[in-house]
């Protein structure tokens, strides 16, 4: 069975954006940066000169690509029950909201045995961790940016809390974030801002509206909405937006840290 330390988690073309109503300051569309495509949207405050932000990032889809690591555990709990592998294209629009739901929609029919299920594709992912699973061009060099202008940062997702640090410790970046939070430290995962909110607590900050959520999916999104920050949209990434309002939206991690670099 797989457990997890509830503090092991703690380490030393674009869719037309829609308005978000508390941040009423118009900010002027920022430049190409070293080639790379990006674009702004929507209506927020002004950085200006100000501390810098903390930021709190997604994982999957938007630091890392798991599709493959996650789709092979997922055909590996198929295997398990007698079933066939499901195509990584198939996969890959399950994933998103936690491996409960990623169970229930890999496995119909399943729905009684879903504990069982849950448990079997956590140990298959586990023991499969960092396979196939890469890290986005751009994204270190994207976060040292960040780091080097004072940025908190922490990673929310809704993967498996203890395998978070796992992941990012073998992918060389876990040394970025003050903090990682998941699947099991809060009773709800996102879009509640729930883990947002923990990820803060633990780092002893204040949520302030100048921060910053980044992500590639929905979820992502919705957290930064609910939470009332800035929003950053990870185009690059295999999320769906479905029609969430984002700040800005990006094609490489380091075409956002240019963007804060501009504005503070």
């Amino acid at each position: 069975m797989l457990t997890c330390d509830a503090h092991s988690t703690t380490p030393p073309p674009f869719a037309q954006a829609k308005k978000i109503a508390p941040f009423p300051t118009d900010v002027p569309t920022l430049e190409h940066a070293k080639g790379r495509t990006h674009r702004q949207a929507g209506t927020w405050y002004t950085l200006g000169v100000m501390d810098a932000p903390t930021i709190f990032f997604d994982l999957d889809g938007t630091l890392i690509d798991s599709r493959g690591d996650i789709a092979n555990s997922v055909n590996l709990t198929r295997a398990d029950y007698g079933l066939p592998p499901l195509p990584l294209t198939e996969v890959t629009k399950m994933v998103g909201n936690g491996a409960r739901q990623l169970m229930l929609r890999a496995m119909p029919g399943f729905e009684e045995r879903i504990d069982e299920l849950v448990e079997n594709n956590r140990r298959q992912y586990a023991e499969h961790l960092v396979v196939h699973t890469f890290v986005y061009p751009g994204v270190a060099e994207g976060l040292a940016e960040l780091r080097a202008l004072g940025c908190r940062m922490a990673v929310t997702s809704n993967k498996t809390s203890c395998l978070i640090p796992r992941i990012l410790e073998t992918l060389g970046l876990l040394q970025f974030f003050d903090v990682t939070v998941g699947g099991g430290d809060v009773p709800v995962l996102k879009p509640d801002p729930g883990l947002l909110r923990l990820a803060a607590e633990r780092m002893g900050v204040t949520v302030r509206p100048t921060d910053w959520v980044v992500g590639d999916h929905y979820t992502d999104l919705e957290v930064g909405r609910r939470a009332g920050l800035h929003v950053c949209h990870c185009a690059y990434g295999f999320g769906q937006p479905r029609g969430e309002p984002f700040n800005v939206e990006v094609n490489d991690l380091r075409d956002f840290a240019a963007y804060l670099r501009a504005h503070m």
